[in-house]
């Protein structure tokens, strides 16, 4: 069996009067993610960990932000076609780990729904899909509330 590992990271500025999108979840909150799509920092990191772990470059190649077909762009819409690329080249998911960086709102009750909404997605079973929430400790732009980022780490299988 051949494996691939590939690493995403992505970072959306907090702003007001857009939605919180975590995962295809949207997350109560004063402030959302800016952005060209609906900034679902998530979703785009880990799309960003599918393609590199096949050296297929990043979500920008594929849906550049000048482009105005992906104004407001669904990421969940996005995810199933990178999910399409790497099946056609006859990989599949092992599992996806994924840690998001913000200091506010509280995640945990909203992990599990993002664990389900995405595996859904691409097909895969729950615990498949690892989401860690940790705060940055008051530190740098995600610990003073400046934004949210997310590192992602995917394996790719092919038999």
């Amino acid at each position: 069996m051949k494996i691939r590992i590939g690493n995403g990271y992505d970072v959306h500025r907090l702003v007001s009067g857009r939605p919180l999108i975590l995962g295809g979840i949207s997350i109560d909150h004063h402030l959302g993610l800016d952005g060209h799509s609906d900034a679902d920092v998530l979703t785009h990191a880990i799309m960003d960990a599918m393609l590199g772990a096949l050296s297929l470059g990043d979500i920008g190649h594929y849906f550049p932000p000048t482009d105005p077909q992906w104004k407001g762009a669904d990421s969940l819409e996005l995810l199933k076609q990178v999910h399409g690329l790497i099946q056609a080249k006859g990989w599949h998911i092992g599992n996806i780990d994924t840690v998001i960086v913000a200091e506010k709102p509280k995640l945990k009750p909203h992990i599990e729904a993002m664990g389900d909404r995405l595996a859904t997605v691409l097909g895969i079973n729950p615990d498949q899909v690892g989401i860690k929430a940790t705060t940055n400790e008051k530190l740098d732009a995600m610990g003073e509330e400046k934004g949210i980022c997310v590192h992602a780490v995917v394996l790719l299988m092919q038999p």
